[in-house]
């Protein structure tokens, strides 16, 4: 047996704690901060109490508020123009995925001794980077201990650069942050992540005992929190396994990567601009359906954590996983079949295409996915 695993170096884990933000950066050294996030936050006064403490410690500090959801080129690269203005030597992602995944490049680029188009792809990001830290505020992306940032790169396609140097020096984990978040956000964040730990767990390329631990326990917490965070969205515990859920998820994909559902969700967010979480959750029970002739083993055993007391062959049980999660998103209140999102029968074709873009994550399935399976695929999912 041989295998990395890779994981952000510090995680803190405590309500409130992102308070505490400006007097952590200053303990390691930091004098010139600059926080990436987008605008919702900076409505919504979730920096606001960190903010406190930069003025009362007199730390300079900065904000690239103009972050966007699948963030393009131009984003990542107004916000390295920013931290070189600032002569930032402190990096903050403070929100969720896409605000996260551009700070993990503005502490990457803004040394100007690497350009952003020659580091797409697995390993090409050699560093050296600007201090680090992000915080999360939806349970979703796990990005805060991943070590990808994912790029919209046109209309048609994502990339992503994949490097342990994007790993942070440290993730804040405040389940405070988390307590505003529309039911609609909570569902669709909270089911990415789901994707996220059973992609990781049944993936064709270097899954791991390790990986497979993080995903297991991962699926306990978020499939036993979900229902309770989406309607009862002021529980601070259910926010919280939430949170560390996503983040369990997030360092179980990072070691074991996602696969096809998340190729086929891809293009699906890129050319409709549907959030990525719900552009997953579309394709799940039907990448599972295809799926389950060669993973179903691995399928039963997921459904006993997700839906305890699925009865039958691990087949029977793979199925009925695909079933209870093809409704969970209805559940929820979110869009369960492409139609609700605007996507219709003349858009498969180019959608199949954009999904063969994806050979990154398409190598990990573990059955292999053609232009007329993903074809097919998407129509399963109209």
């Amino acid at each position: 047996m041989q295998f990395d695993f890779y994981s952000t170096h510090s995680i803190l884990v405590a309500r409130g704690s992102s308070v505490n933000l400006a007097r952590k950066i200053q303990e390691r050294g930091g004098k010139s901060v600059l926080i990436v996030t987008d605008p919702g936050v900076l409505a919504a006064g979730l920096l606001n109490r960190a903010l406190a403490q930069f003025k009362e410690l007199q730390l300079s500090v900065q904000i690239f508020s103009d972050v966007e959801a699948d963030p393009p080129i131009p984003v990542i690269n107004q916000a390295v123009l920013a931290a070189q203005a600032c002569h930032a030597d402190y990096i903050v992602g403070f929100g969720g995925g896409s605000s996260m995944d551009v700070a993990k490049l503005v502490a990457l680029l803004s040394s100007g001794k690497e350009r952003l188009e020659d580091i797409y792809g697995i390993g090409m990001a050699k560093g050296p980077r600007l201090p680090l830290i992000l915080v999360p505020t939806t349970a979703g992306t796990g990005s805060e201990v991943t070590q990808s940032s994912v790029v919209t790169v046109s209309e048609s396609e994502k990339k992503g650069v994949l490097s342990p140097h994007l790993l942070p020096d440290m993730a804040i984990l405040d389940a405070e942050l988390t307590l505003g978040l529309p039911s609609h956000v909570t569902a669709a964040t909270g089911i990415d992540a789901m994707v996220h730990a059973i992609e990781a767990f049944t993936t064709k390329r270097l899954k791991n005992p390790m990986s497979d631990c993080v995903a297991k326990e991962s699926l306990r917490l978020l499939a036993g929190n979900l229902h309770q965070a989406v309607n009862f969205g002021n529980d601070i515990v259910a926010r919280e396994n939430m949170l560390l859920g996503a983040c369990l998820a997030g360092m179980a994909f990072t070691n074991a990567p996602v696969a096809g559902v998340h190729a086929l969700a891809y293009p699906i967010g890129a050319r409709f601009h549907v959030p990525h979480g719900l552009s997953n959750s579309l394709m799940l029970a039907p990448v599972i359906r295809f799926n389950i002739d060669v993973a179903h083993s691995m399928y039963a055993e997921l459904g006993q954590i997700i839906k305890p007391g699925l009865k039958g062959s691990s087949i029977e049980q793979a199925s009925q996983l695909a079933d209870y999660l093809g409704s969970l998103a209805g559940e929820l209140g979110l869009p369960q079949k492409l139609l609700e999102v605007g996507i219709t029968e003349r858009d498969i074709d180019q959608l199949a295409q954009d999904a063969m873009l994806q050979t990154r994550l398409l190598m990990n399935s573990p059955r292999e996915i053609t232009l007329k399976d993903a074809a097919t695929l998407y129509r399963e999912a109209l």
